[in-house]
């Protein structure tokens, strides 16, 4: 797989994720990559061309399938970009902050129930 062709990003991202490549070593020349006709809503653009994108990287058995954009370049970017998020969710998850991402959430859900009174696994007790 090649980084250096237009994948019709800004600049900037397509740089953050050169460096994150580097950062965790990942080797692109393993990265089997392979196209087929996309589904769903989008209409004669999806259906007659192979624009979804799968991205696969066999030393830690990581696949990965993009679709959401028409154009074939921005879901390789958008595959590569996901790719490179489990890769460091797998290999290094104190950086990863896809990870961090998702801690938050689940902070921020579970300082709701504690104010509201509610508790998830709440039943209340039987009247006697």
């Amino acid at each position: 797989m090649r980084l250096n062709e237009d994948f019709g990003v800004a600049p900037g991202k397509l740089e953050e994720l050169k460096a994150r490549i580097l950062r965790l070593r990942i080797d692109l020349r393993l990265v089997s990559e392979s196209f087929s006709r996309g589904g769903g809503k989008g209409g004669q653009k999806v259906n007659k061309t192979s624009n979804r994108v799968q991205l696969c990287y066999p030393p830690l058995d990581v696949r990965v399938a993009c679709q959401r954009e028409r154009k074939r370049s921005l879901n390789r970017f958008l595959a590569l970009r996901e790719l490179v998020d489990r890769i460091e969710m797998k290999i290094s998850p104190e950086t990863s902050e896809r990870l961090a991402e998702f801690r938050r959430l689940r902070k921020r859900k579970s300082g709701k129930h504690a104010r509201t009174g509610d508790s998830p696994k709440h039943t209340p007790e039987p009247l006697s």
